[in-house]
This record gives C-alpha cells, sequence and structure tokens, in this order.
C-alpha cells in the first residue's frame, strides 16, 4: 500500500503532537511530508529529525537561521521560513492531506492554496470557516474534482471533537434532514462560578482546563466559550444547518462528543472518552477505522450530565450565534477582535469579563462588507483588529 503523504500545518502544538502519534502508530500508511511552526523552532527540529519529512517550515523568518543550524546535518530535510512558504508547500504534487492545525486568522490563506491545489483539508484551523465559511465552501465545490494528473480533489473533513461525532453521526445518512445539531461543550473552568466570580478571574484560572490539554489561546475561548460560539459556526458551514437550528448542550463528562437529531425524532451521538487522537485518526483514515491504542470507554464509570448555557455569564457564545445572524464579514470581525482581546487578557490587560464586551463594540463599530472576498477578509479583520486594541488602550 502507498504511504498517504501529511502535511501538518502547526506540527509542535496539540492537535499536530497527537496527529504524529497517529503517524507513529500506522507508519505502514502514513509519512509526515512536511511540518510546520509558527515560533517553537527547537520542536519542530525535534520532530524533523525523528520523522524525517521532505520539508519543514517556520513561519517566523526570524527563526529561519537557527533552524537550519539544527538541521544542517540533515541535509536531505529542506528548510523554509515564512508566510509565503507556508501557502507554497500545501501545493506540493506529493500531498495527498493537509492537517490545518495552525491557531487563528494565519490558517486562513494555506488552507485556500490546499484547496486550490485540490488537498485532502483534515480541519482543525476553526477560523478558517468562522472567518470566511461561505468563501471556503465555494472553493471546495470548485476544486472538487480531481486534477488533470488524476490525482486529488479537494474536500474537508473535520478534525475538531464534537464536528468529527457531527459527521460520524451522518455517515451513512444520506439525504436524510437534519432536524437540529446538539454541540457539546464542557463548560470550562467557570461553568460554576457566578457572574461576580467571574469578574476576578485571572488568566492563570483560565488555563485549568477540567477536560481538555490545548494551547493557551484555545483553552481561554473554551473558558469564555468563544471556542464553541466558533464551533457553531464551522457547524453552520459544514452540514449546511442554520444556526436557530444548532443547540449547545454543556456537558461537563466530554463523553458525548456532539449528537444530530433527524426530523423523525431519532439521536444519534458519537461517544468516546476524551483523547483527540480519534478524530485525528478518522479524518486521515475515512471511511476505514484503525485500531487505535488508548483508553476505552466504560460506561459503568460515567455519569453523563447536560446542561443549558447560560449566555449572560458568557458573552461570548452568545456574540458568535449574532454574528452568524448578522451574515456577511460579522464572523471575521468577532474572530480578529477575540484574538486580540484573548492576548490581553493573557497579558493581564484587562479582565476577563471585558473581552466579551470589547468584542461587542467591536462588531457594532466595525465596516459591513457585504458578500466579502478574500482581499475584503483581510481588510476586516485588520480593521477589527485596530477597533478592538483602541478599546484596550
Amino acid at each position: 500500500m502507498e504511504k498517504k503523504q501529511i502535511c501538518i500545518l502547526g506540527s509542535t502544538g496539540s492537535i499536530g503532537t497527537q496527529a504524529l502519534e497517529v503517524i507513529e502508530e500506522h507508519s505502514d500508511r502514513f509519512e509526515a511530508y512536511c511540518l510546520t511552526a509558527n515560533n517553537q523552532v527547537e520542536l519542530l527540529a525535534q520532530q524533523a529529525r525523528k520523522f524525517k519529512p521532505a520539508c519543514v517550515v517556520i513561519a517566523n523568518e526570524e527563526k529561519y537561521d537557527t533552524l537550519v543550524e539544527l538541521l544542517s546535518d540533515c541535509p536531505d530535510i529542506k528548510v523554509y521560513a515564512g508566510a509565503r512558504a507556508l501557502c507554497d508547500v500545501v501545493e506540493s504534487g506529493p500531498i495527498d492531506m493537509v492537517l490545518t492545525a495552525m491557531v487563528g486568522f494565519a490558517g486562513l490563506e494555506p488552507t485556500i492554496h490546499a484547496i486550490k491545489a485540490r488537498k485532502k483539508i483534515c480541519l482543525a484551523n476553526k477560523e478558517t470557516l468562522v472567518v470566511a465559511g461561505e468563501l471556503i465552501c465555494q472553493l471546495v465545490n470548485q476544486y472538487a474534482m480531481p486534477g488533470p494528473d488524476g490525482r486529488g480533489g479537494a474536500c474537508i473533513l473535520p478534525v475538531d471533537s464534537e464536528h468529527s461525532a457531527i459527521f460520524q453521526s451522518l455517515v451513512g445518512e444520506g439525504d436524510n434532514e437534519i432536524e437540529k445539531i446538539l454541540l457539546t461543550a464542557s463548560g470550562g473552568p467557570f461553568r460554576l462560578k457566578t457572574l461576580e466570580e467571574m469578574k476576578t478571574m485571572t488568566a492563570a484560572d483560565a488555563l485549568q482546563h477540567p477536560t481538555w490539554d490545548m494551547g493557551a489561546k484555545i483553552t481561554i475561548d473554551s473558558a469564555s466559550m468563544m471556542n464553541k460560539g466558533f464551533e457553531v459556526i464551522e457547524a453552520k458551514w459544514l452540514f449546511g444547518v442554520e444556526a436557530d437550528r444548532i443547540q449547545v448542550l454543556v456537558h461537563p463528562q466530554s463523553i458525548v462528543h456532539s449528537a444530530v437529531q433527524f426530523r423523525d425524532g431519532a439521536v444519534k451521538a458519537q461517544l468516546g472518552v476524551p483523547d483527540m487522537r480519534l478524530p485525528i485518526q478518522y479524518a486521515f483514515t475515512y471511511p476505514d477505522r484503525l485500531t487505535m491504542s488508548g483508553e476505552r470507554l466504560d460506561f459503568f464509570k460515567h455519569n453523563l450530565e447536560f446542561f443549558e448555557p447560560d449566555l449572560n455569564k458568557f458573552k461570548c457564545l452568545a456574540l458568535a450565534f449574532e454574528a452568524l445572524r448578522r451574515g456577511n464579514n460579522a464572523c471575521c470581525v468577532v474572530n480578529a477582535a477575540n484574538e486580540i482581546v484573548n492576548l490581553a487578557f493573557r497579558q493581564g490587560k484587562i479582565g476577563f469579563l471585558d473581552m466579551g464586551d470589547i468584542i461587542e463594540k467591536t462588531l457594532d463599530k466595525a465596516s459591513i462588507i457585504k458578500s466579502p472576498s478574500l482581499e475584503d477578509y483581510i481588510n476586516s479583520d485588520n480593521e477589527a483588529r485596530r477597533i478592538a486594541s483602541e478599546y484596550i488602550k
């Protein structure tokens, strides 16, 4: 069997490192063709030494010389740097799949280049669909057919545990109508805190996630439930379901990863222990399932609970629904403002609840762009960042 060649955008992050575990466990089926990172040059070099990719890319050009030096005794591994290199490398002919595990708006353009190169996209960068869902869906349809060489055909397979669960619940359902998507959320570290208590929460408090081990930015988004709001927006574009048919369920045990309710009332869900390797591997192997090491779900150990989210406490989740209803570039604005306030909160410049307030003000002040192009999204992102930064000052 010819091994599938995988490009991992963001190989040093939580998703990227677990993807490499999947590749290692099934080294007879997969190879890492390209690994990329933003700043973690030492870890990227370690990964390159172990997995021997054809090339590596460090997005921060200032780290290029360091990476070259670290890999000076690995002449077969080509070293590149910069945002342009990320866009170029995903178009490489041998690549079969691109795992987009970069965090933030920076993942948008490389994903677009991969789609145009007719690659299979294993999507873990939620901002791609949050920012430009309509454009991305148009491009996937445009490049869905195999190229002139007969290879490829763009498609998107979700890697987020929730969207993978929805996707798995839909397999075999054909054109059966979705009545409702049930999107589960752990509730984060502040689920049981009062609004008054949340005023004094620090970044250190917010980074203590009860279930998942994620990067700092995503962990803060989980604490504010903006992460879940982004997943609502993603679900709209991935599964063609409007906001009023997406229900968020706070499920602290994180065993039911999400579910689909059909028009006859039947509900199908995907359950499992919290382990991101499963949705990563399923995206790599769909429609097949391969053996995966690790813990199995023991139904006798878990009491499953579900609660309605408090939108007064978690304004960010409410703002995501509002942006989805407004359409156009509103979701792009919310994403950009969130990246600014998330960092400001981690740096101690604003309080936890200030994040939602600043995002709301930015959404109300930013320009509305109808039927935005990629250039419009880039301009909107820049404008929203500037507005949010002004509110922080």
